[in-house]
């Protein structure tokens, strides 16, 4: 297994992703399918890295729902003709802040641990 800091990298850097894709607000992202595709693609394969994340740690923030992204994650991959761009972009603006909080937590916790 990597170590777990490349998947809390990953997740801020996807995070960064999606709140640069989002920036421009709302109608835009409504409107464009290119900003819609990047915000999925960059969601899926964010959610993908969280399910590589001790329990543990997951249990640490139990204000995020680390279930629900692993049930998004599958709606994306599997259910993706059924995606409202309105459920996204709530997603998007309503539970990516918790989980930047909590993984950028867990990363300055595990890279002080190899200090």
């Amino acid at each position: 297994m990597r170590d777990k800091r490349v998947y809390l990298r990953h997740i801020l850097l996807c995070i960064a992703d999606i709140e640069e894709f989002t920036a421009a607000g709302r109608d835009l992202f409504e409107g464009s399918r290119l900003h819609q595709a990047a915000v999925l693609r960059t969601l899926q394969v964010m959610a993908e890295s969280t399910l590589h994340l001790p329990t543990e740690d997951q249990m640490q923030f139990p204000d995020v729902e680390w279930q629900r992204i692993r049930n998004f994650r599958n709606r994306l991959v599997h259910e993706y003709l059924e995606l409202d761009p309105d459920i996204i972009w709530l997603t998007v603006q309503n539970s990516l802040p918790p989980l930047k909080k909590a993984v950028g937590e867990l990363l300055r916790d595990a890279d002080s641990a190899f200090d």
